[in-house]
């Protein structure tokens, strides 16, 4: 007999509402977090493109109604991480924590991934107050202002083309002399008056007083420093998944996201992938909320039909 029906590894947006379907479903639900509810959004200031929020939202705010929406159907909350995933011979699955030990005869990973960071004086403080992780998320603040863009993959560059819909200039930082991008995107770049370069360049500090207003650049040839006046800083480094959970359990992609169907299932029965941890993500709130709601879905039907199998016998 397992302590829970379903078990949810990560409460931000695919994780809660997976949280809120699994519970209306009637079905025992526990939610882990080790650190805090919502996620990456919980630390947004304003979230614009989520429907129903015409005049945006606060993250931390919406995060909270979904945690109560999520609760007030039963879903039971755990404020640890899980350290380790493990199938269980007769099937389910168990989930050890630092605290204790529990099992789920399904579980839905929504453990998303962290941006990486530049790891410089100003970053942190500034996240949400000019330094972003999301074009598409935040272009829309920086309309008819000066921004940079931190990278030079198809991430970078993609984002920073669709920045110079709003934002005046958008100059890209790169600290090599030629960009990592594919060749259209590149293509692209270089055709648009709204963009420029600062080759074998990094951002040594992110400056301001409530928010961005300067970045301290230095050459990575020549070490020269000089300090620019910006009103944003765009980083597209790349992505970690915390995927840890899954190494060895299902198939991961060349980044470390899990391989799922559209309905979120892995190659695992009973195991179920959401959100930003799975492969091709849009990595937006409202699709990880898709995911979520899917991944329940899929849960649910995979113990309905576990429930009407009959007993074998010897």
């Amino acid at each position: 007999m397992s302590d829970y029906d379903i078990a949810i590894i990560g409460a931000g947006g695919a994780g809660l509402t997976a949280a809120i379907y699994a519970a209306r479903a009637r079905r025992k639900t526990i939610i882990f977090e080790g650190k805090v509810i919502g996620g990456q959004i919980a630390t947004t200031d304003i979230v614009e493109n989520f429907p129903g929020f015409p005049d945006g939202v606060n993250g931390f705010d919406l995060a909270q109604l979904m945690f109560r929406q999520a609760e007030k159907f039963g879903a039971e909350f755990a404020y640890e991480p899980v350290d380790r995933l493990t199938p269980r011979p007769g099937g389910g699955f168990e989930l050890a924590t630092s605290e204790r030990t529990i099992t789920a005869r399904a579980v839905i990973v929504t453990a998303g991934a962290d941006y990486n960071k530049l790891g410089v004086p100003g970053e942190a403080e500034f996240t949400g107050r000019g330094v972003s992780y999301c074009g598409t998320c935040d272009a829309a603040f920086f309309a008819g202002k000066d921004v940079i863009v931190v990278g030079g993959g198809d991430s970078a560059i993609d984002e920073g083309l669709f920045i110079t819909r709003y934002a005046s200039t958008v100059t890209v930082v790169h600290r090599r002399d030629t960009l990592r991008a594919s060749a259209i995107l590149q293509e692209r770049a270089f055709a648009e008056p709204k963009m420029r370069f600062r080759w074998n360049t990094v951002v040594d500090a992110i400056e301001g007083a409530e928010s961005v207003e300067r970045v301290r650049l230095r050459n990575v040839l020549t070490g020269e420093t000089e300090t620019v006046p910006i009103d944003g800083v765009f980083i597209f480094i790349g992505q970690t998944p915390n995927s840890h959970l899954l190494e060895g359990l299902v198939p991961l992609d060349p980044g470390g996201h899990a391989i799922v169907d559209l309905d979120m299932t892995t190659a695992l029965p009973g195991l179920f992938v959401a959100g930003d941890l799975r492969t091709k993500a849009a990595r937006q709130l409202i699709s990880a909320a898709g995911d979520g709601a899917t991944a329940a879905i899929s849960a649910e039907h995979y113990l309905a039909e576990l429930d009407a199998r009959p007993e074998r016998h010897g």
